[in-house]
């Protein structure tokens, strides 16, 4: 079931360790994921591909509005982390609040960290820990035409401001 996959970051870290500790890798990769698309489940399963678990950080309602403002996110926290569990490639989603996942990652200890092509691995936040453990760091193709805000400005486009 999706929601057995949705963990603090309490009841995961244990949870990893002992996977680490049998010979699996980690693969930790983070973001709103706010309007699921075709970019996302292409990223994700890249992501997987990777390893042998993929642990997806998800910013929390709060944290998405620091990052991105006031009229979003779209979907809440709980729903967006239900439906990336439901993903086949997904195998742990835990919500965080801070801006950044550093603490997470720092918590987590993953073997392989991983973000989309619009970020440069020296861009991106955890590298030092990661790679201060022997891990990798991956910045994964961007898929063009596929992003949230395309798709709000699409909905935008077609609805307007109109009111149901």
């Amino acid at each position: 079931m999706a929601a057995d996959k949705v963990k603090s970051l309490e009841a995961l870290a244990p949870i990893l360790r002992a996977a680490q500790a049998r010979g699996r890798k980690v693969v930790f990769t983070n973001g709103c994921f706010d309007l699921l698309h075709r970019g996302h489940v292409r990223y994700l399963a890249q992501a997987r591909a990777l390893g042998d678990l993929l642990v997806v950080g998800l910013n929390s309602d709060a944290s998405v509005q620091a990052l991105k403002g006031p009229a979003r996110p779209i979907v809440p926290a709980d729903d967006r982390a239900e439906v990336l569990a439901a993903l086949e490639a997904v195998d742990f989603v835990t919500v965080f609040e801070e801006p950044t996942p550093e603490r997470l990652i720092a918590a987590l200890q993953p073997d392989i960290l991983v973000k989309g092509g619009d970020w440069t691995p020296d861009t991106i936040v955890g590298r030092e820990t990661v790679e201060r453990r022997g891990g990798q760091v991956r910045a994964l193709p961007y898929v063009d035409g596929a992003s949230t805000s395309g798709l709000i400005e699409r909905i935008l486009a077609l609805f307007g401001p109109r009111r149901p």
